[in-house]
């Protein structure tokens, strides 16, 4: 007979009802799933963007249409190749799809692993590092620093075109990043205030 793995303890059967309501997690799945078709249309976004991006830099004038359309240029006559700071606005938006790409595979890979099902990665090669001491609060952690980052691309974005925005606006940005930087600095606070729960999968907690 062949001997347990260490660690590994047998799955002792549920009463009807306890069985039933763990088992409501699994309508969680169409979530994710969901989620996934998200992260299908920003791949797509992305490639459109830079296909414009790229014809716009060789001259087609409805690209660059489509270009100086996506970014707020302060007035004057349009340039017909785009110029320094377009460049830098539209590469700034292709990161922004990136970051918000990566939230998604924190949010599906994290999330289905915390609260639906064990994913079977252990020992995988591609296993994220992440994702072998992951639990709701360090998942939490993560996402608002993911956050922080995409509001810092926006952020930027807004500096390097500042002359297109009143100071109103201007504040208000400012003001939502520091509120996300603030939001992420008291959730990191708390996790560390709550006591350490188990690591899974015989990994140390981090």
């Amino acid at each position: 007979m062949a001997q347990k793995p260490p660690g590994m303890t047998e799955a002792r059967a549920l009463r009807p009802l306890p069985a039933f309501i763990f088992a409501s997690r699994w309508l969680q799945l169409p979530l994710y799933l969901g989620l996934i078709v998200a992260q299908t249309t920003y791949v797509w976004l992305f490639w459109q963007e830079l296909y414009y991006l790229v014809l716009a830099t060789f001259g087609d004038a409805n690209a660059l249409v489509h270009i100086l359309d996506s970014v707020t240029v302060e007035g004057g006559a349009r340039p017909k190749k785009p110029n320094e700071t377009v460049l830098m606005l539209v590469v700034l938006g292709l990161i922004d799809v990136v970051m918000i790409s990566n939230l998604l595979i924190m949010v599906i890979v994290g999330g289905y692993e915390t609260f639906i099902s064990r994913l079977g990665l252990e020992n995988h090669p591609d296993q994220p590092e992440w994702l072998s001491h992951v639990n709701a609060s360090v998942l939490k952690v993560k996402l608002a620093t993911a956050i922080i980052g995409i509001s810092s691309i926006h952020l930027l974005k807004t500096f390097i075109n500042a002359a297109s925005y009143d100071e109103k606006t201007i504040i208000a940005q400012v003001g939502i990043h520091i509120t996300f930087l603030l939001s992420a600095l008291a959730i990191a606070g708390s996790d560390r205030l709550m006591p350490a729960a188990p690591a899974k999968h015989g990994q140390p907690h981090v």
